[in-house]
């Protein structure tokens, strides 16, 4: 991988690097695609602390639909799990309306370990009881769960702690309370226990206390019959909500996901597109790719690192480098690679763009035959030859004016179009072929004399097209070199 030798490249790569820089300003969010792939890629380990206990299919075959249990169900249950030795208990289940059994689950809920579901709407409880709330919100993100909060909003504006958020402090773990989106983490499945407990079992106490002692446990529906309790997550896979509190928890008790520093991002996309610029050819793709896989280690060390913006930026870079051939291109299909002037597609087409304001700018043009150049590539070769037509051109090119074009017309013949201000455009281009003959009076390489043959025209209303002033450039340039002969 070598630099471009081409001048241009420093200023490409500072106008990438900008055009980088701009656009991860106005996107700075990791990319829901990018998040998910890292997110099932690469799953956050499992915790030991964290248990969920599902009302299921055999706990709703044996007490009936959920609306109908006795809540005293719910009491045996805290009971158990407070013999077990909980840190922790989370009940992911709304109890907006009086059921039989309220008066004992309101005792057992005053238990200080015990957190109820609430809403946005109600974070204090649809029930005035002595206990702790947590709003149980989750947040839908195209279509999925893709995140949550430490805190809501209630209709009031006042800040309320998640259901999530208050676990977490009950297990020692208090994370600050705000409305800023956390990723919510797959968890990896824990193959050496089960994991899902029944209610059923934890009702009866047909459970092993080693299995909920010190441990934070989420109660809530995991039936197949209840549709309504389940959210499609990341991976688009149907997942029972007190799973995916339960996942909320996990994270809230590893260090939370945090974004790289803007400015480290800033630096990372703005030397990518400036690489792939100097770099050149297809490096740019290889950038690209290098700028996404940055976020894999990044995310497995807890950073969350802008990696769509990082590739796109390389790509940037190489859309820059493609430009650049492009023009290249074009230019090389109408310059003259010796003298670098415009060849004949090039003056063909600015006589074209300028025939249409002959009118009021008359069109001069100026053929210049060099005399004695034959003579010097069969005295002293080619590379003589080659030198002589380049310091002409040079000469040619350093006098003209604005209103001058010059290009290569032949072998050795060059011409100049002209647009004529004065009202005389003819005396004017008569001063211009005497300022070239004086210019190249004493054209010389070595021992051997060249002189310059200049035929001139300009535009008349009877001309009707460009190459009508070029036959009559071509024929008094043919005068003026038969001339020069006879002397």
């Amino acid at each position: 991988m070598a630099r471009p030798e081409q001048q241009w490249w420093p200023v490409a790569a500072l106008l990438a690097a900008l055009l980088a820089s701009l656009l991860l300003l106005a996107f700075p969010q990791q990319k829901l695609a990018l998040q998910d792939l890292l997110n099932r890629s690469l799953p956050a380990p499992p915790d030991a602390r964290v248990v969920v206990v599902g009302i299921d299919d055999v706990s709703l075959r044996d007490y009936g639909t959920l609306t109908s249990w006795n809540r005293e169900l719910y009491a045996r249950a805290l009971t158990t799990l407070r013999q077990a030795g909980a840190r922790a208990v989370g009940i992911d289940v709304l109890f907006d309306s009086p059921a039989p059994g309220d008066a004992a689950l309101a005792q057992s809920v005053s238990w200080p370990g015990t957190v109820l579901a609430s809403t946005p709407q109600l974070p204090q409880g649809p029930r005035p009881w002595n206990t702790v709330y947590g709003v149980a919100s989750l947040n839908l993100e195209s279509g999925a769960v893709r995140s949550f909060q430490t805190a809501y909003r209630s209709v009031d504006g006042r800040l309320w702690p998640s259901f999530s958020a208050q676990l977490a402090r009950l297990a020692g773990v208090p994370r600050p309370l705000n409305t800023e989106r956390q990723i919510l983490r797959f968890v990896a499945p824990d193959a050496s226990r089960l994991p899902v407990l029944s209610f059923r079992d934890v009702v009866t106490g047909n459970v092993r206390f080693s299995d909920l002692q010190n441990k934070i446990v989420l109660i809530g529906l995991t039936a197949s019959a209840s549709p309504d309790t389940t959210f499609p997550d990341a991976r688009r896979a149907v997942v029972p909500g007190v799973e995916l509190q339960a996942r909320a928890v996990t994270s809230l008790l590893a260090e939370p996901l945090r974004p790289v520093a803007l400015w480290f991002s800033l630096l990372i996309c703005a030397a990518l597109a400036a690489l792939a610029v100097w770099a050149g050819g297809l490096w740019g793709f290889g950038l690209a790719l290098l700028g996404l896989g940055l976020s894999a280690p990044l995310y497995s060390a807890g950073w969350l690192f802008p990696g769509v913006m990082a590739s796109l930026s390389a790509i940037v870079g190489t859309a820059f480098v493609a430009a650049e051939r492009v023009l290249t291109l074009r230019r090389l299909g109408t310059l003259d690679p010796l003298t670098g002037l415009g060849n004949r597609l090039a003056f063909t087409r600015a006589a074209e763009h300028r025939w249409a304001s002959r009118a009021v700018r008359p069109l001069g043009l100026l053929l210049i035959d060099l005399g004695g150049f034959r003579r010097v590539n069969e005295v002293y070769g080619r590379a003589a030859g080659d030198q002589v037509l380049r310091e002409v051109a040079a000469a040619l090119r350093l006098g003209r004016t604005r209103r001058e074009l010059v290009f290569r017309w032949g072998a050795d013949e060059f011409a100049l179009l002209v647009e004529a201000h004065s009202r005389e455009p003819q005396g004017e281009l008569t001063r211009l072929v005497e300022h070239l003959q004086s210019t190249f009076s004493d054209l010389r390489y070595r021992d051997i004399a060249l002189r310059i043959s200049v035929g001139q025209a300009v535009s008349t209303p009877q001309m009707t097209q460009a190459a009508e002033l070029i036959e009559q450039a071509s024929r008094d340039r043919y005068r003026m070199k038969y001339r020069l002969e006879q002397r």
